[in-house]
């Protein structure tokens, strides 16, 4: 299923946002687990891990309907954010735990609260690492098309 270009939108920001920091890496779409060749049970909308070993999750939301669907919630990391648009955020700002932040426009407007780990860090680390190497294979692929 394509993304929409409000889920794009937030994508962008919060990448753009965590790459201010050259000791923090991203990948957006990590999924958890992974047994006998098939995909996990969970998947982060964007995880970050940076070079002091903690783990950021950002689960995106981009309606009230999405917000409060029955999917998962992802929130594995020792800090776990919401990404929302404005409108959305002042609609939901009443409805997010305590512990968990919230990311608008470019900025944090409600910092996260420190948790332990949800999953083993070496789950994360897998994880996270076939998240860039799949995001590595679509640019190889890429330049073999020529794109």
């Amino acid at each position: 299923m394509a993304k929409s270009a409000l889920t794009l939108k937030l994508e962008r920001q919060i990448h753009a946002k965590t790459q201010e920091n050259q000791s923090m890496y991203g990948c957006f779409e990590v999924t958890i687990g992974y047994e006998y060749g098939r995909a996990g049970y969970e998947r982060i909308d964007y995880l970050t891990f940076d070079t002091k070993g903690i783990w950021r999750a950002f689960e995106i939301k981009v309606s009230l309907s999405d917000f409060r669907s029955s999917a998962k919630k992802s929130f594995v990391g020792h800090y776990n954010y919401y990404v929302l648009t404005k409108e959305l955020y002042e609609k939901v700002k009443d409805e997010i735990p305590s512990h968990i932040g919230v990311f608008v426009d470019y900025r944090y407007v409600k910092r996260a609260k420190r948790q332990e780990l949800a999953v083993n860090e070496n789950v994360l680390k897998e994880a996270f690492m076939r998240a860039g190497a799949r995001e590595a294979n679509k640019l190889y692929k890429l330049q073999e098309k020529g794109v």
